[in-house]
């Protein structure tokens, strides 16, 4: 456990000492962390890259950045990413008049449902990419201020 531990320090840490390396300004290179992750919260498979890298050029952020936080979304965080913003748009749309909500959802019902679940995932992903694409360039820029690697 010890070993495991030492382990995820030691990657953090270079991990950091990589992102100090990177061309710009702490502000420059949070941006861009910051968008990118903004960007992978969006089910938008393969798309996600170009659009980090499209606001990173309209916010002037680093776009290598912006692409290493598109990463956010993988095939191991997929399911419990778009759920999570599945929910929370949910949870802002309310279940709507005709849903009965994805436990009683059927197949033959796909293309009615449809603007129903992309309706609640999009916003519910706007929201979670908006909160943690902020909390994550702040967190970085602070750090990227404070300590030197």
């Amino acid at each position: 456990m010890l070993q495991m531990r030492w382990n995820l320090i030691f990657r953090l840490q270079r991990f950091f000492r990589w992102l100090w390396q990177q061309e710009g300004s702490p502000s420059y290179k949070a941006r861009g962390l910051g968008i990118g992750v903004f960007c992978g919260c969006f089910p938008l498979f393969g798309f996600q890259t170009l659009l980090g890298i499209t606001l990173a050029s309209l916010l002037r952020g680093n776009h290598f950045l912006a692409v290493g936080g598109t990463l956010i979304s993988n095939p191991a965080t997929y399911l419990p990413l778009y759920w999570f913003n599945y929910r929370v748009g949910s949870a802002l749309l309310g279940q709507g008049v005709d849903s009965q909500g994805l436990s009683q959802f059927a197949w033959r019902d796909m293309w009615g449902q449809g603007w129903l679940i992309g309706s609640r995932l999009f916003l519910g992903s706007a929201v979670v990419g908006t909160v943690v694409g902020i909390s994550i360039g702040l967190i970085v820029y602070l750090l990227l201020r404070t300590r030197s690697y």
